[in-house]
């Protein structure tokens, strides 16, 4: 089979175009990046903020909320500020910058409360680096990259173009290479290039122990989060659309029982991927003020358009997520229905033998 995945190619002239923006000495930055972090954001924004700190400016990585536990290894990730833990100071400090940088999302929307400070700030020129799909149009300079496996890689060849490998130390490479391993399910998902390879062989040669960090990231959690996850799979996984669909999920008291942290359903909606008939994986997990929701397909089954259409959300064609206002019950049945409604819409059938109607074949949450 080949590989169709296109290599990401930055523009000469954007390049330049932010190499004047930078140019003005002792500028205050900040570096934004998207709700519940993961490596790839992580990742990203620390890497970036180590450049621009080289060029004698003041920056200030912020996320929304804490980043998941099992990167607290990373060099520097003690300097992300959480803004759900000191709005006002960090506010403020947002409001007094002259540059944002935007990574690894592209609306907003994906900042909750963190979005009302970043809008108060009308005069700080704002800069997209990101691989998501449909970017608005309200950025002063974009790096938008759908086709790149993930943010961290362009943020890669952004400063081997404009700084020059030498700059790389063996700290921002590990940062590097987490936000690649993690956004790529460990190199093993369709936007892998040749490129992307060489860029990970420059990475190894500043001196990176890369089974290191495949333990640190997926050997690192607790026993609690194990046998959340074997209980999700047993109790909480419904099955639907002749096996070809999967979903779980988890309310707010199941969590508390297993003593659940940020980032511990990490990879519970891949799962069901692993079986071979399987086309479509969706994880629900409560939260105070709405219902978190987690997409994953391969092939053909574009997750993107499906979170679009019926959860406020988007991503990628095989991994995307969005949102649910309804209780669990009925966030579960609406996407039943929806995935009877899209399925028949792709596979050019009526959808007249529905399932949605249908008890799921086991796990049904109740």
């Amino acid at each position: 089979m080949s590989n169709n995945a296109k290599e990401v190619v930055l523009s000469t002239e954007d390049l330049d175009r932010l190499k004047l923006m930078l140019a003005p000495a002792e500028q205050r930055i900040i570096i934004l990046s998207h709700t519940n972090p993961d490596g790839d954001a992580v990742g990203s924004s620390l890497a970036w903020c180590r450049v621009l700190q080289s060029m004698g400016h003041t920056v200030t990585c912020v996320v929304p909320t804490r980043y998941p536990y099992f990167l607290n290894w990373i060099s520097g990730i003690d300097e992300i500020e959480i803004f759900k833990e000191k709005p006002e100071e960090i506010a403020a400090t947002i409001k007094q910058a002259d540059l944002i940088f935007c990574l690894d999302f592209n609306t907003l929307s994906r900042l909750e409360a963190l979005s009302d400070a970043i809008n108060e700030n009308s005069s700080a020129k704002r800069i997209l680096i990101d691989h998501h799909l449909s970017p608005p149009r309200s950025y002063d300079l974009m790096f938008s990259h759908p086709e790149s496996s993930s943010t961290s890689y362009i943020v890669a060849l952004m400063i081997e173009r404009m700084f020059g490998w030498k700059v790389v130390t063996r700290e921002m490479a590990e940062a590097l290479y987490v936000g690649m391993m993690t956004d790529t399910g460990n190199f093993s998902f369709s936007t892998l290039t040749p490129e992307l390879f060489r860029t990970v062989a420059k990475l190894l040669e500043t001196g990176i122990h890369i089974p290191t960090l495949y333990n640190n990231v997926y050997n690192g959690y607790t026993e609690g989060r194990a046998r959340l996850f074997g209980y999700v799979i047993d109790k909480k996984m419904g099955i639907m659309h002749n096996g070809e669909v999967a979903y779980m999920s988890l309310k707010e008291n199941e969590m508390r029982r297993y003593g659940f942290q940020q980032g511990d359903s990490e990879g519970f909606v891949n799962y069901p991927l692993t079986v071979k008939k399987m086309k479509m994986s969706a994880m629900f997990l409560a939260t105070r003020k709405f219902i978190r929701v987690s997409l994953r397909s391969r092939g053909a089954v574009d997750v993107n358009v499906f979170a679009r259409r019926y959860f406020e959300g988007g991503g990628h064609a095989n991994a995307a997520g969005g949102k649910s206002f309804r209780t669990m019950e009925e966030t579960i049945e609406h996407f039943r229905a929806s995935v009877e409604e899209y399925f028949a819409e792709i596979e050019g059938t009526n959808g007249a033998a529905t399932e949605s109607t249908r008890a799921a074949t086991e796990g049904e949450t109740k």
